[in-house]
């Protein structure tokens, strides 16, 4: 064997595991049958719509549970349609890999074989077979997908080769641009007393004069479960105002600003919002922390290695398309 080629057979072992998918994702026989046809030639190799459905049946069962009508058939339009696409991409990646001579040894096939009886099966083959064959797939079927896929992982990895290290200014560019990621969400643990302002009556001026007292019992020392228990209108009531732990964004912009830069334990004067009064009280915070740049550098820059290898094979996959003859139906 080549020097070159015991290379890219340790690329086919590493990327072996990335190629896996359960044998439960196969179209399985009960699946309605319709007539099939070509859905799309590259450079003279033709993909099948039943391929396209085997693609994309998982997420079919799931969009049907979720959608109906006009918008259910928008969803299954484009998600056969990524489909397609997506198998163009992968029969464009095998024919480059054949064009280049390469080959796969029939031992690498054997062992992704032998790992999937292992994990999946629990090293009983016949169990293994047995659901091959009540999905209508053969062993040798199921082995040829499996070569595509060891194919396709290998041949993205050979051609989509990234930088392993990012530049500091880079990794300190995003973090700067997407410290929200970095924060942790901002929680109050609230209670609120609503009275109703009641702005179109004469009662106006007396329910201001109600809030005025419920706060000064408040400043007295009377308790707010009770307080709210007794002069709040709003849903929380019964359990003494009691909001629970709330987000940003859970209340009205002018109540969110009090509420949120109130210290734990303060009571705020009244807040006249709306045509209401309102009386709230802090009781617990937590969250709105930012990791530090130290804390997620290495996450940062995993991420944009990440990126860096999308960004190089959607170019490589680009090429491939821009080479060839694909027509669609």
């Amino acid at each position: 064997m080549s020097n070159f080629m015991r290379r890219f057979v340790a690329v086919l072992l590493a990327v072996g595991a990335l190629a896996q998918v359960p044998i439960c994702n196969v179209e399985s026989a009960e699946e309605a049958t319709v007539v099939d046809g070509i859905a799309a030639v590259v450079n003279g190799e033709v993909i099948t719509y039943s391929q396209v459905r085997a693609l994309s049946a998982p997420q079919e069962r799931l969009f049907r549970q979720q959608y109906t009508g006009d918008e259910l058939a928008k969803k299954l339009t484009e998600l056969r349609q990524m489909a397609v696409k997506d198998l163009i991409d992968r029969r464009l990646v095998i024919q480059a890999f054949k064009k280049e001579s390469y080959e796969v040894p029939d031992h690498i096939v054997d062992q992704r074989i032998h790992q999937i009886i292992q994990e999946s099966f629990g090293g009983d083959r016949n169990t293994f077979v047995k659901t091959l064959e009540a999905q209508n797939y053969t062993l040798g079927e199921f082995k040829e997908k499996e070569m595509e896929k060891i194919i396709v992982g290998a041949m993205r990895s050979k051609n989509v080769k990234t930088n392993s290290i990012i530049s500091p200014t880079k990794i300190d560019e995003y973090y700067r641009k997407h410290r929200d990621e970095f924060t942790s969400k901002e929680q109050i643990k609230l209670r609120m007393i609503m009275i109703a302002g009641h702005k179109d009556t004469a009662s106006a001026p007396a329910q201001k004069e109600l809030a005025e007292q419920v706060l000064g019992k408040l400043a007295s020392g009377a308790e707010f479960e009770q307080m709210a228990q007794m002069y709040s209108e709003d849903s929380t009531k019964d359990n003494g105002g009691d909001w629970g732990w709330i987000e940003r964004k859970t209340l009205a912009e002018p109540l969110e600003k009090f509420a949120f830069s109130m210290p734990v334990g303060r009571i705020s004067n009244i807040v006249d919002y709306a045509g209401n009064y309102y009386i709230l009280k802090v009781e617990d915070k937590h969250g709105g922390d930012t990791k530090s740049l130290t804390e997620v550098r290495a996450d940062i820059e995993k991420k944009l290695v990440q990126e860096e290898a999308k960004e190089i094979q959607d170019r490589w996959i680009a090429s491939l398309r821009q080479k060839a003859y694909i027509k669609t139906f």
